[in-house]
């Protein structure tokens, strides 16, 4: 039987061993909470310096993914860690899409504040300009020229049956094998700005949206004008490119659009050299005779009334022009040959050839 002095002496050193094992565990939860703490503090500190890295955020990327590209590009040392770090300060909800230009090395509130203050570069640009009065060709062999476009696909694309999405006015155009280019006229002609790597598509669906946004800037009410006058948009825009080729001085755009009108409405063909210029495989300085007489539906001197479709990208006064011609009795006119590039109008055929007459003496 053991004696009390057994019990006594075991009580202490049972003592002892329980603190040894709490200081222990002790140690280990601040060893483990040291190294948790250092292993925070070392992912957030800045990256080594290094070389100014562009990160591309596109629109509706989140926090959390702008993070895994942050570490990705070298920014960051622990997307993860950075994860949290945002949450703690409340940040990521405001980052903008862009293009940035960020260092390895910067801090991350200089991170945070950059991409919630949207502080982008401008992304590398294409810039080009279609002339007013420009046919589909002559724009493929400008952009083609200029290396912006493969031109056999360019042409392949306007010929197509694609409905260049949320694109209104291209929807006008009718399903009609007389088209000589189903885009032509709907290319409007501007000075364009593009991102670099927009593609054949993309510069064909941003010039027919153009047409969509200058026919927004036209008079309101200005589609009931097409209904009172009894002609579709595809003829407006046909009449348009009819004025765009034939004018040059702005005054007169509205005054030839109404002879084409009364032409229309008097029966007679429009004869329009323009028209036949467009109908030769290669535009001529100087029509003759034999050239009135190529076959083709575009030919005004042949057909009656309007050509299938436009014959060039007519300008936003042109299809002003057409929209609100100046009414007269004129049914003739011809160009000035005295460098002014106007014309002399006339009632009748008579008056025309007089005008013709007067035209021929002028000339320098």
């Amino acid at each position: 039987m053991p004696s009390q002095d057994q019990y006594t002496s075991s009580g202490p050193k049972r003592s002892r061993i329980t603190l040894w094992v709490i200081l222990s565990l002790l140690g280990i939860m601040i060893i483990v909470a040291g190294s948790a703490a250092f292993y925070v503090w070392n992912s957030l500190r800045p990256t080594a310096a290094g070389e100014v890295q562009k990160l591309d955020i596109p629109k509706g990327t989140s926090a959390n993914e702008v993070a895994d590209l942050l570490e990705q590009h070298g920014i960051i040392k622990n997307s993860f860690v950075f994860k949290y770090y945002l949450k703690l300060k409340d940040q990521g909800g405001q980052f903008q899409a862009g293009i940035y230009e960020l260092s390895p090395g910067m801090e991350n509130d200089a991170i945070i504040a950059k991409l919630n203050a949207g502080d982008t570069v401008a992304a590398e640009t294409i810039r080009f300009t279609i002339p007013e009065g420009f046919t589909v060709l002559q724009i493929a062999d400008k952009l083609a020229a200029e290396k912006l476009i493969d031109r056999e696909k360019f042409i392949g694309l306007i010929a197509s049956q694609k409905t260049w999405g949320d694109a209104e006015a291209v929807r006008s155009i009718p399903d009609s094998d007389k088209l000589h280019v189903r885009l032509e006229g709907y290319l409007f002609p501007e000075t364009y700005e593009m991102k670099k790597e927009s593609t054949e598509e993309d510069i064909i669906k941003r010039m027919v949206s153009e047409l969509d946004r200058k026919l927004a800037e036209l008079p309101e009410g200005w589609m009931d004008v097409l209904e009172e006058r009894k002609i579709s948009f595809h003829d407006l825009i046909t009449i348009a490119s009819l004025v765009e080729r034939e004018v040059v001085v702005d005054e007169e755009r509205a005054m030839v659009a109404g002879v084409i009108y009364n032409r229309i409405a008097d029966g007679m063909k429009l004869q329009i050299d323009a028209t036949v210029q467009y109908s030769l495989d290669k535009p001529k300085e100087r029509l003759y005779e034999k050239d009135l007489l190529v076959d083709s539906p575009y030919n005004t001197y042949k057909v009656e009334g309007l050509p299938p479709g436009p014959i060039a990208s007519p300008s936003l006064k042109s299809i002003e022009a057409a929209l609100y011609p100046e009414k007269s009795e004129f049914f003739f006119y011809v160009t000035k040959k005295d460098g002014s590039q106007s014309h002399l109008f006339a009632k009748t055929y008579k008056e025309h050839l007089r005008n013709i007459e007067k035209s021929n003496q002028t000339a320098g």
